[in-house]
């Protein structure tokens, strides 16, 4: 199965009071796993940065000034996404200010699947925080990286969190990949060295003791012939 894990980085909170998308970072994974494809993204807002939201990512005015719009990159963007389900930390989030971009240059909305890794660390982890920095202390995945928001590096965490959350470390039950490809049952198959069974035919000894208790018995009862 195709999945793109996927982050995005933004000027504000809500894409409908007119916040922009400043960039997008997108992983592959085929059967849970990175085939080492990705794109990376950074658009012009055509906005100026709010200072609140450049401490957060980091990215300026200045760095985003020469960036291509967003309208330039949107088949760029809908191409390597394909119909993949996507993965998605805080999905709506993402989704809608991806969905009010490509309103913007007339496009329909994403139809993909998805997966929100948020909804499901809650229902592992009920009560517990849901942050990436915080599944990534718990999963033991290292985050020093992180010091400010960037979609790429975001999805990258994202993309470990993901597998640890589907049970990916358990799934192959620590076997090498061509092992855990071949599956349990085939590696059985080849391994499996047949041993000669136990005999369980009782000695001449155990046959006369077991007759010499029978003779002890008086009037055996399935020595009586019914009448």
């Amino acid at each position: 199965m195709r999945e793109v894990v996927l982050d995005t980085e933004t000027t504000g909170l809500d894409p409908l009071a007119g916040n922009r998308v400043v960039e997008i970072g997108c992983i592959e994974l085929v059967n849970l796993v990175a085939t080492g494809r990705s794109l990376q993204l950074y658009l012009n807002p055509e906005m100026p940065m709010p200072a609140g939201a450049q401490e957060v990512h980091g990215l300026s005015d200045e760095f985003l000034a020469d960036k291509p719009l967003f309208a330039d990159k949107a088949e760029e963007l809908l191409e390597f996404l394909g119909d993949a389900q996507l993965v998605i930390h805080n999905a709506q989030f993402d989704l809608g200010f991806l969905n009010a971009e490509l309103a913007r240059v007339g496009k329909p909305k994403l139809t993909n699947d998805y997966v929100d890794t948020v909804s499901m660390a809650r229902r592992k982890f009920p009560g517990q925080r849901a942050s990436l920095d915080s599944l990534c202390d718990r999963f033991g995945i290292d985050n020093t990286k992180r010091t400010k928001h960037g979609a790429l590096l975001d999805s990258e965490l994202l993309a470990e969190v993901y597998l640890e959350l589907s049970g990916g470390r358990q799934r192959d039950l620590g076997l090498a990949p061509e092992m855990a490809a071949a599956g349990v049952q085939g590696i059985m198959a080849q391994t499996l060295t047949l041993r000669p069974p136990r005999p369980h035919t009782a000695s001449a000894a155990e046959l006369a003791a077991h007759a010499e208790f029978l003779n002890k018995i008086s009037e055996p009862i399935w020595l009586k012939v019914e009448g």
